[in-house]
């Protein structure tokens, strides 16, 4: 049906970014964002198609917002301890979000309208305990549009594989090289291989890889700044869209091979890369330089606020990932090794620094709880 004059005037660059294929997911949550309906309004008039959490957005969400203390209050007075009262917050406040997702969930064939959420990452180098924890946070949600976030560490590929083959959603999250990124794509393929020998639904679970950009460029930039070069200097910022463009190209291989066009036959649903850490924290660089060098058909871009704010006022959204900008990947990567620079070695440092960053938060998170609970009671 052919939009009206007044449908046209809302639409924004988020949704020309829908248009061409690629799903905008905001990377936030708050309890007064979903029960203000706020949520609701950005999912019907704004295009947002997906929400990923992590344990610093709950942290910064329960310190500063009152709309929590009551549940804590009766959770801790009910004899939970900490990490209960916790992931039953957390289970709860995704519980909404899922539901407000519901409907695009159900338009969308089930393509969109995920919301993520973390499972304890210290248990990343642990295969069995993150499958026990991702079971235990699945049953608690009891959401078919909730997706799990596991590290993609080696251990957490197994466990990821084995949480596919049991029918759960998975974010793969805190992918940096390209290098793993091939290990994740090998790991769903046996994951869906191993659906269809059991004589499960392949349409039945679906799966993202967070491949992380912004972080890169900070590594990377460190480094070149060091080596002080004219060379090495001319290729400050240049390595994250580099290396996040030859992941893309490592994605389009595996659409176009056998295994997967097998799969695709019976209903699979693809594994989408979706581009995490896409804020840019330099004031001098467009806030959507990662955001807008990486629109591609059939992948994710997570936005946080400021940035989302920002691209559906000021985005210029085009594909802008084809054979040209692979080329040019190509050549900033080999530029890099010149240099001494190895984007493989900064992803697996990055991945190891990542895990360590989201165990503290996690750690804090639970901290905050304990010491949010204590304060609490002395007022009751």
């Amino acid at each position: 049906m052919p939009r009206t004059t007044a449908e046209k005037a809302k639409r924004s660059a988020l949704h020309t970014m829908v248009d061409l294929g690629q799903s905008p997911w905001l990377d936030f949550t708050a309890r007064d964002l979903i029960r203000s309906r706020e949520l609701h309004r950005l999912i019907a008039e704004e295009g947002v198609r997906g929400l990923t959490t992590n344990p610093t957005i709950f942290e910064r969400a329960i310190a500063r917002d009152s709309l929590y203390d009551a549940d804590i209050i009766a959770l801790t007075e009910a004899g939970f301890s900490p990490e209960e009262v916790l992931e039953r917050l957390m289970a709860a406040e995704v519980q909404e979000a899922c539901d407000a997702f519901g409907r695009l969930y159900h338009e969308s064939l089930g393509r969109d309208g995920y919301v993520s959420l973390e499972v304890a990452p210290q248990h990343a180098w642990d295969a069995q305990a993150t499958v026990a924890h991702a079971r235990h946070l699945w049953e608690l949600v009891g959401r078919r549009n909730l997706m799990l976030k596991i590290p993609g560490t080696r251990e957490g590929l197994e466990a990821i594989e084995e949480c596919l083959a049991l029918g759960m959603n998975v974010n793969v999250t805190l992918v940096f090289s390209v290098e793993r990124y091939a290990e994740v794509i090998d790991m769903y393929l046996s994951a869906i291989g191993a659906r269809r020998q059991m004589g499960l639904p392949l349409d039945w679970v679906s799966s993202v890889a967070s491949f992380f950009v912004g972080r890169v460029d900070e590594a990377v930039d460190r480094e070149l700044e060091r080596i002080g070069t004219p060379e090495a200097k001319a290729l400050k910022g240049r390595a994250a869209i580099a290396n996040a463009t030859l992941a893309w190209e490592a994605y389009t291989q595996m659409l176009a091979g056998p295994v997967w066009r097998s799969f695709a036959t019976e209903g699979a649903r693809v594994q989408r890369p979706l581009w995490a850490s896409t804020g840019v924290k330099d004031p001098s660089v467009s806030p959507l330089r990662y955001c807008e060098a990486l629109v591609a058909p059939a992948t994710v871009s997570t936005l946080q606020p400021a940035t989302l704010r920002a691209y559906r006022t000021s985005g210029r959204p085009e594909v802008r990932l084809h054979d040209r900008a692979v080329e040019q990947a190509h050549e900033t990567a080999e530029a890099l090794a010149r240099q001494g620079v190895s984007l493989s070695r900064v992803g697996a440092a990055l991945e190891e620094e990542g895990v360590a960053k989201f165990t503290q938060s996690w750690t804090s998170l639970l901290d905050t709880v304990e010491r949010k609970a204590a304060v609490l009671a002395t007022r009751a």
